[in-house]
């Protein structure tokens, strides 16, 4: 297959594309390095089978050849960028949803959307099923990201009713692993950052908030399996296993082996008190689960992030 992937120098995006090259397909990766990074491809340029357009896929695109998918993640992600950039959030899951689905319309391509488990809100049903509607505050802070997303769903539902398009979904859960930003504002990023420079480690609240953390080996084995199946409707791909946030810290401190102090800050506007996934669905019409246990995932996450110690990229979370 030649497939095009928005965001592709992102955290999930690029990952993404080394899977599709693995298994022998032609990759051509776009991104505006809004918040994805060139070192996040570099190993890929001057590969045989991938090519790179840097475009912001909220503006008019034109891509030339064929196509046989195109995989949308391109998107601020990460509480952050969202809230610093909240008309680019939301330019980006309306008119880059459309652009994207646009391409994958004129090409007869398959779409595969980058959704995700905030279209959930701060849920009141636990653990969270793709049958559940969401409680989402659609004026909060939040609000720019967790709506870009639920009208992106609307707009690929439509563009699949109304003309025919080939579309999946795939609703992410908190997702970690190598390349993702330092000083992204996610809470995995955000604690190893901190444990690695002796800075204490900021949990929001008591703590006792819940997340659901799945390795991205493990999430782009979903996503992949996914986009190669006839499911249309939206589908959970995350690690059902729960912790709290101050467990999550504890076990940062003690594979960095730091003697960081955590400390807590107060609990962000529309903050999400429970987040895990019901994968049911993902089980059956997939066969997929992840393998890969937090401990195992945050040793090779910790390296990743000490490889990237006295570079520029090192930021202290903000």
């Amino acid at each position: 297959m030649r497939v095009l992937i928005t965001g592709a120098a992102g955290f999930l995006g690029s990952h993404l594309c080394d899977r599709f090259l693995r298994e022998g397909h032609t990759v051509v990766g776009l991104d505006n390095f809004l918040t994805g990074h060139p070192d996040n491809i570099a190993h890929l340029i001057g590969h045989e089978r991938f090519s790179f357009v840097r475009h912001n896929i909220s503006e008019f695109t034109y891509l030339a050849g064929a196509l046989d998918g195109v995989l949308h993640f391109a998107s601020p992600a990460s509480p952050v960028d969202y809230l610093e950039m909240p008309i680019q959030t939301l330019k980006v899951g309306s008119l880059g949803t459309h652009n994207a689905l646009g391409i994958a319309l004129a090409k007869g391509a398959r779409f595969l959307l980058a959704s995700t488990s905030e279209v959930y809100g701060d849920p009141l049903e636990h653990p969270q099923a793709e049958s559940y509607w969401g409680n989402v505050n659609p004026i909060g802070p939040r609000g720019c990201y967790d709506e870009a997303k639920r009208f992106a769903e609307a707009m690929t539902m439509a563009y699949h009713r109304a003309q025919s398009v080939d579309t999946r979904i795939v609703r992410i859960f908190n997702t970690y692993g190598p390349r993702m930003r330092p000083g992204d504002g996610r809470v995995v990023s955000n604690f190893i950052v901190q444990a690695l420079q002796g800075a204490p480690l900021t949990v929001y609240g008591d703590g006792s908030q819940t997340r659901s953390f799945c390795y991205v080996e493990d999430e782009v084995e979903g996503i992949y399996r996914l986009f190669g199946s006839s499911e249309t409707m939206p589908v959970n791909i995350g690690n059902p296993n729960e912790f709290t946030v101050r467990l999550l810290a504890e076990l940062v401190v003690e594979l960095t082996g730091s003697s960081s102090p955590i400390i807590s800050h107060p609990l962000p506007t529309d903050d999400p008190k429970v987040r895990r996934p019901d994968i049911t669905r993902a089980r059956r019409i997939l066969g997929w689960e992840p393998t890969i246990q937090l401990r195992d995932g945050l040793v090779r996450t910790i390296e990743y992030f000490r490889g990237l110690k006295g570079s520029a990229r090192m930021q202290p979370p903000t």
